[in-house]
């Protein structure tokens, strides 16, 4: 199995962290935006790659922009977070 991209695995860390922050299920979130909970777990684990759209109605699910929710995922791929590294190596 390739490796997924780290933009990929930063945006699913970004996801889960905003979600935590919030307080939310996975469940919870998947009733306010109209994705699936599996399709959401598997944004957070870096499996799924979200279109445009997608994107825009998670942001918003999670109270964000589309922009800031990119900007938090950039700053986690920038920082070279440990859990990212971890993660994108477990995936080989």
């Amino acid at each position: 199995m390739p490796a997924v991209p780290a933009f990929q695995l930063a945006l699913g860390l970004a996801v889960k962290a905003r979600r935590t922050e919030l307080e939310v299920t996975q469940e919870q979130l998947a009733n306010n935006t109209g994705l699936h909970q599996r399709w959401i777990s598997n944004v957070e684990t870096g499996k799924r790659n979200p279109s445009y759209a997608s994107l825009r109605r998670l942001a918003a699910g999670l109270g964000l922009s589309a922009s800031e929710l990119l900007a938090r995922a950039e700053q986690i791929e920038a920082s070279g977070s440990r859990t990212l590294k971890a993660k994108a190596g477990s995936r080989h």
